[in-house]
């Protein structure tokens, strides 16, 4: 061997070590750099015997049949046809427009095979139009270090909180899915998550409330932001209250904007504050209740009839709040039956289901358990090292795994100082504004760990 050839192999070697090492500590720069290429090269050269492979394939049409028996050929079966590849930070995107008689099922039947045959970390499919689909080939693990793309901005009520295993952004949507709940175990970043939505919201014009029965300590360093502040649950029982009738006097302007009779029902008026004229229209109001167990443990027969009204009220918010624009965001540890008389009635109204890391499956059932079982085993699956990721649940069978970017309590103060100003005035929550010191006073604030 001569010196020039040891000295390609050395230089050879320590290509494919960088490239090794890059692939493990910056998946990102990797599949820049590298790794795409080999990626779009893989998939074009592959795709006919992996469809073969995988069973998704079709007969040959009769024009097929036909051509073939005229040049004395055998016929080849039909695959789907790869129409597009397209590169993303988050790995390829393939739009195939199927054969007929295939159906999308075919193909989630058949992702794991897929995703294994193209070395992919991870695969997703969905249907785009009838006859077309989308399969995204995820290159590396997106969620083990989070960077939100910059394309996720926030608008009024939408804010994007996490970033989803496919590469997309979950955004917390309230005038989709008016009312969330959001459960986790100690550590599992749910306040993290809290804090996330608290920073999105604040340079919106919301009024934001909270319930923290926990002497405040996850709300009460955001006060400046806050409209109204309840610590404890007398507080928070006189709170909802307050806030049953603010909705009932929503559904009295809009029954007066309507020329409505006064004799209708709230439950049978069907248009919402976004229809009125906005010199008219009141702000929204994202309730957060921060340990919602608390407001349902009892002592005592005083505190029995004190739980059964705040639930009562909860309900009622849940059941008529998105038409007045009064939306809930119900965080705890638990929730379930178990806690008394209501729970489940208030947990049926939450359509948004939010499951981070739980410690039995009973905990993951009462969040995910009527959504799909597969959501509740990969909730239970979640590492205890991999703080802020948790299962989204939507409607139908619809779920998918997310995490947060870490979101220190100082940023979230520090957006909550800035946009103070902007605090909405509700004249019946004026009783349960939090007192605050000055906006000049800098107070220090320890950085915790995501809870």
């Amino acid at each position: 061997m001569t010196i020039g050839q040891a000295a390609l192999l050395i230089g050879l070697g320590l290509i494919v070590v960088g490239a090794a090492l890059l692939r493990r500590h910056r998946p990102f720069w990797y599949w820049a750099g590298i790794g795409a290429v080999i990626a779009i090269v893989r998939v074009q050269l592959t795709y006919r015997s992996v469809m073969e492979a995988c069973d998704l394939t079709e007969r040959p049409s009769r024009a097929r049949l036909w051509l073939a028996k005229t040049m004395d050929r055998e016929p080849t079966r039909m695959i789907p046809r790869l129409r597009r590849v397209k590169v993303t930070r988050a790995g390829l995107v393939l739009q195939i427009k199927m054969q007929p008689g295939q159906e999308v099922r075919d193909f989630e039947v058949a992702a794991e095979r897929l995703r294994h045959a193209w070395r992919a970390h991870g695969i997703h499919m969905r249907a785009l139009k009838p006859g077309w689909l989308e399969i995204r080939l995820i290159a590396y693990d997106l969620l083990q270090r989070v960077v939100m793309p910059r394309s996720a901005t926030a608008e009024l009520l939408r804010v994007p909180v996490s970033l989803r295993s496919d590469g997309l952004v979950h955004m917390r949507e309230f005038r989709t899915v008016a009312h969330e709940l959001v459960v986790g175990a100690v550590g599992s970043g749910k306040s993290v998550y809290l804090r996330r939505l608290v920073k999105g919201l604040a340079p919106q014009p919301v009024a934001l409330v909270g319930i923290d029965c926990k002497w405040g300590v996850e709300l009460a360093p955001l006060a400046r932001r806050f409209s109204a502040l309840a610590y404890t649950p007398e507080e928070a029982a006189a709170l909802l209250d307050v806030l049953v009738q603010e909705m009932s006097d929503r559904y009295e302007l809009i029954r007066t904007a309507q020329n409505l009779p006064p004799d209708v029902p709230m439950e049978e008026i069907t248009s919402d504050v976004w229809g009125l004229p906005e010199d008219i229209r009141p702000v929204p109001i994202v309730v957060i209740v921060d340990e919602v167990a608390e407001l349902f443990l009892t002592t005592s027969s005083a505190d029995t009839k004190r739980r059964d009204h705040m639930v009562t009220q909860m309900i009622r918010l849940a059941q008529l709040g998105r038409a007045a624009a009064v939306y809930l965001e119900i965080c705890g540890q638990r929730f379930g039956s178990e806690l008394g008389p209501g729970a489940t009635t208030l947990r049926a109204q939450l359509t948004g289901r939010t499951a981070h890391r739980v410690n039995d499956e009973g905990s993951a059932k009462m969040a995910l358990g009527d959504i799909s079982p597969m959501a509740m085993a990969a909730a239970t699956a979640i590492p205890a090292n991999r703080a802020g990721t948790a299962v989204v649940g939507g409607t139908g069978d619809r779920w998918t795994v997310v995490r947060s970017p870490f979101t220190s309590l100082n940023e979230t103060v520090a957006a909550c100082n800035e946009f103070a100003h902007i605090t909405p005035e509700v004249p019946a929550l004026a009783p349960f504004r939090p007192d605050t010191v000055p906006a000049s006073v800098e107070t220090p604030v320890p950085v915790t760990e995501p809870a």
